[in-house]
């Protein structure tokens, strides 16, 4: 089940974004999120007309986010998304299902385009970005920094209309 996240998942989500920021290189960053970061984040995002989903079966199996994907008026219809799901969540459509639902949603708030901003250590995330109709524009070489080494960004691109 699909649904739009409230403060009451930010643990749930921060313990699932937790893993993924602590044990693997997915994503650039080394500071894990609190549940308050992540009910800030919801709360901001929903202000600026855009959302945080949630699956979840009797656990949750991951969330979905977007948000503009640089400042400034001239980027409005410019958004780059998250996706993240819990290990035994993936290979079942879930996150297939999630990036459709965040992509309906800025479409209906008139985004033109999504980004996906991938690790060049995450050929998983990469491939399925591909199977969803992302194009590879770019690759910033060594963009990013953890475990002691640089990583390649991939950006990824998908017209949303």
């Amino acid at each position: 089940m699909i649904r739009p996240a409230t403060e009451a998942d930010a643990a749930g989500i921060a313990a699932l974004w937790n893993h993924w920021i602590r044990d693997t290189a997915v994503t650039f960053s080394s500071t894990e999120k609190t549940a308050a970061d992540i009910a800030a984040m919801i709360g901001d995002r929903l202000r600026q007309g855009h959302v945080t989903l949630v699956a979840q079966e009797e656990l949750l199996s991951g969330f979905a986010s977007y948000a503009q994907f640089r400042g400034g008026a001239g980027y409005a219809s410019c958004m780059e998304h998250t996706v993240l799901l819990a290990p035994m969540a993936r290979g079942r459509g879930i996150g297939r299902h999630l990036l459709t639902a965040v992509e309906s949603h800025a479409s209906a708030q008139g985004a033109h385009q999504m980004i996906a901003a991938i690790s060049g250590e995450n050929p998983a995330g990469i491939a399925f970005h591909s199977a969803q109709g992302y194009a590879r524009v770019a690759t910033l070489a060594d963009a990013g920094f953890k475990f002691g080494r640089f990583m390649d960004l991939v950006l990824m691109q998908k017209f949303l209309s």
